[in-house]
């Protein structure tokens, strides 16, 4: 599977997340514009995966309190500033 992944994304890194016992695998939705602006729309939790493939993404999620999603959100808009990010 190293070698795979390498192959197919140059220099991204890998994460072990058979090594962390009940972790969820949870996303934020951003919305962000070459003007510098971004929003959090929503948040999903994409765990069901076969082969690193989603199978099931459930929204809203309701595997974090509703506190940390309105942080992981914060945090998703700010690195998305910093950075420059404009996509959907």
């Amino acid at each position: 599977a190293f070698r795979q992944v390498c192959g197919e994304v140059p220099g991204s890194p890998i994460f072990i997340m058979k090594l962390s016992q009940g972790s969820r695998h949870l996303e934020v939705q951003l919305l962000a514009d070459e003007y510098g602006n971004a929003v959090a729309l929503n948040g999903r939790d994409c765990s069901v995966q076969r082969r690193h493939q989603k199978i099931i993404e459930e929204g809203p999620p309701i595997a974090a309190l509703p506190q940390v999603w309105t942080q992981m959100e914060q945090a998703a808009v700010a690195l998305a500033k910093a950075v420059g990010y404009a996509n959907a």
